[in-house]
């Protein structure tokens, strides 16, 4: 029974380097998933995720690695998006849907011009995690020092910003400033992950970890936490899944993200509905 457990990784380089990039991209989107979720801005981290298809569509087209086109892809987003919400009166919000949808779409004209990318949209779009190279290790653990150290620093601030951008100023720190380097943090997140579980799935383990961690927790190491903890399980028992029943990996890992998010909220919702029972009337039953 245990081998069924262990052995698919103990046996298998390529399950052994999928977990080890899972457990990172975990850490990784715990430490922005947090304020992603805290400040609401599940829409900015959907739309890095789809908005970096382009740039890796033309970076493919030209032959160079996908990383510095998405890259390309989220500065133009963001770009665009603070010109827009600066210079007109429209909504942060339908600015990032603007460009949302309209990189989005670009991205896939851009793909379906070329018959090689028939193959490659699967992988932008899912990942390889079983796929994930060494080097690709190296560069994720990287992302997680630089992301870590950036939040640990900025903490104070990007809580503050997710409480209220003027108690933000009013506490001393430039909101403005603090929020554009709090919307590179979850763009890099963003653009280290989505070689190992795509432009799609890098949304799902941005999310569905952190909003468990904040169910059940208001402490914000607690739920960097637990964020990492149950993006680092989701990962393991997704891959277990996937290889015993022969499933997409990338898919059965977020699958298993967001239905552990489910249960602790069915959990939680549970025992704040519960009526108080008295010993005697438990007893009957």
């Amino acid at each position: 029974m245990n081998e069924a457990f262990w052995s698919p990784f103990a046996d298998n380089e390529f399950m052994r380097n999928a977990l080890t990039a899972g457990v990172l991209v975990s850490v990784l989107c715990a430490f922005v998933g947090v304020f992603v979720v805290l400040r609401g801005l599940a829409f900015v981290g959907d739309a890095l995720a789809h908005g970096v298809l382009p740039g890796v569509a033309a970076a493919m087209l030209i032959g160079v690695p996908g990383f510095f086109g998405a890259a390309v892809g989220a500065g133009v987003l963001m770009g665009g998006v603070g010109l827009v919400t600066r210079r007109s009166r429209l909504s942060g919000d339908t600015a990032i849907g603007l460009f949302f949808v309209g990189m989005l779409s670009l991205g896939v004209i851009m793909t379906s011009r070329s018959s090689s990318f028939s193959g490659d949209i699967t992988r932008i779009l899912f990942g390889e995690i079983l796929g994930t190279s060494v080097t690709q290790l190296w560069w994720q653990l990287i992302a997680v020092v630089v992301i870590g150290v950036t939040v640990v620093v900025c903490h104070r601030p990007f809580l503050l910003l997710t409480i209220d951008p003027d108690l933000a100023q009013t506490s001393g720190f430039h909101a403005g400033r603090y929020n554009v380097v709090m919307l590179a943090t979850i763009a890099t997140a963003v653009l280290a992950s989505f070689q190992t579980v795509g432009t799609l799935l890098v949304f799902g383990m941005l999310i569905a970890p952190s909003a468990t961690a904040a169910l059940v927790t208001r402490r914000f190491s607690t739920m960097v936490l637990v964020a990492a903890l149950v993006g680092a399980v989701s990962t393991y028992l997704g891959l277990l899944i996937s290889f015993h029943a022969d499933l997409a990996a990338g898919a059965t890992v977020v699958l298993v993200a967001v239905s552990i998010f489910l249960l602790v909220f069915v959990l939680a919702s549970g025992e704040r509905h519960m009526p108080p029972t008295h010993p005697a009337h438990g007893a009957h039953h």
